[in-house]
């Protein structure tokens, strides 16, 4: 089958798509035909070294990729049979990863996909979505409150922004002017970040902003504190260090990663509550071009890759 491995760490440059043994499903475990595979920017700084101190990846050569959606091939989990129609997730820094053509899934970490869900849309939820609901648990919107979130419209606050909608609070959602009209579209409040944020987000609110989600980093706890949020309703995955300084938390994906909270987020998405914008979709070949436009940091929604 055909693979995205690395050999090293650095930039995009490292990744090659090769040709490598098919995996071979254990007890418990699901092969999947991956029919659509998303990127994110945490699998970028595995691959640049980021988290080598956390032993990721585990070894070399080194797969990348925790979201999926596809078909099963081979079974040896009574659950699942051969033609099922599934999404699912690997843990985060696997050494086989789920960018290829096929996957061998612990059958726990997959659900069905219900059909109205394109298989793109089926490959996004995991990664993004699961580090959204990480935020909702920590932050805790209510109806009434104000709610900012940063990088509202990338691959993570898209879930993020919309989860936090569907609480009922007021979201403020910091972002890029051209993604205001689509955030205004979902009832989130655009706000658009640089010179002057401070006193526009004060005149947006009030002065009132009861939780922060924060995923871009770049001074934005730091405000948050000095606007007096509480800190135990402030949340980022990307500012680690003044996190650790100030004890603010920073729970993620990986602190809450498992089939049921996918699903809550499938279920957002078949409620119509939450949209997923696909903003490109690449062949596998090409995954070198797919991180170098996610790197940017520019995009809307998901890139997805098709094995």
């Amino acid at each position: 089958m055909q693979a995205v491995r690395f050999d090293q760490y650095g930039d995009v440059n490292a990744l090659d798509v090769r040709e490598v043994e098919d995996p071979v499903i254990a007890d418990g475990e699901v092969l999947v035909g991956v029919r659509a595979t998303s990127i994110n920017p945490g699998e970028s700084d595995i691959r640049a070294g980021v988290f080598r101190e956390m032993g990721l990846p585990k070894q070399f050569p080194a797969g990348q990729g925790s979201d999926l959606a596809g078909v099963v091939v081979a079974s040896r989990d009574e659950r699942w049979t051969a033609g099922d129609e599934v999404l699912g997730y690997l843990e985060w820094g696997t050494s086989v990863g789920t960018h290829a053509e096929l996957v061998a899934v612990p059958g726990d970490q997959m659900l069905r996909k219900p059909a109205q869900v394109s298989w793109d849309v089926a490959a996004t939820l995991f990664v993004g979505g699961t580090a959204a609901v990480a935020s909702m648990r920590v932050v805790r919107p209510q109806p009434g409150e104000t709610i900012l979130v940063t990088a509202a419209a990338g691959g993570t606050g898209i879930f993020t922004s919309q989860l936090a909608v569907r609480s009922g609070a007021r979201v403020i959602g910091v972002a890029s002017e051209r993604n205001h009209e689509w955030l205004r579209s979902r009832g989130v409040e655009p706000i658009a970040h640089g010179e002057g944020f401070r006193e526009r987000l004060l005149a947006a609110t009030d002065g009132r902003i009861d939780g922060v989600v924060d995923l871009f980093g770049g001074g934005y706890v730091a405000l948050a504190l000095e606007l007096g949020v509480p800190k135990e309703r402030i949340n980022t995955i990307i500012d680690f260090a003044f996190a650790a300084e100030h004890g603010i938390q920073t729970m993620g994906t990986s602190q809450v990663a498992s089939a049921a909270t996918v699903g809550e987020v499938l279920d957002a998405v078949v409620a119509g509550d939450v949209e997923v914008p696909i903003a490109a979709t690449y062949p596998l070949a090409e995954v070198r071009e797919a991180f170098t436009v996610l790197d940017r940091r520019q995009v809307r929604g998901k890139i997805v890759l098709h094995p």
